[in-house]
């Protein structure tokens, strides 16, 4: 991680006392915490950004021929969804 920067956040006072509730049971302080979220954050909007760009580069056609080639093996015992 690089140096830390400092930013003043401006949170309304019910969300910073639930936030510092929610941190302390979780056994971290409050900034800690709040990194944590804005990395989740960070991560889901990127996670769902790289699918949508995945699947703007597929090909169903080229997908479907692939499952449906020859060779390979049969399922095994298992394999089945529930």
């Amino acid at each position: 991680m690089k140096t830390p920067s400092n930013y003043a956040l401006r949170l309304p006072a019910s969300l910073k006392k639930t936030a510092e509730v929610v941190a302390r049971e979780d056994g971290s302080t409050l900034n800690q915490f709040i990194v944590s979220a804005v990395a989740e954050k960070i991560s889901a909007l990127k996670t769902a950004e790289y699918f949508q760009e995945r699947a703007a580069r597929g090909n169903k056609a080229r997908a479907l021929r692939f499952l449906r080639r020859k060779g390979g093996e049969a399922p095994r015992t298992g394999d089945e969804r529930p």
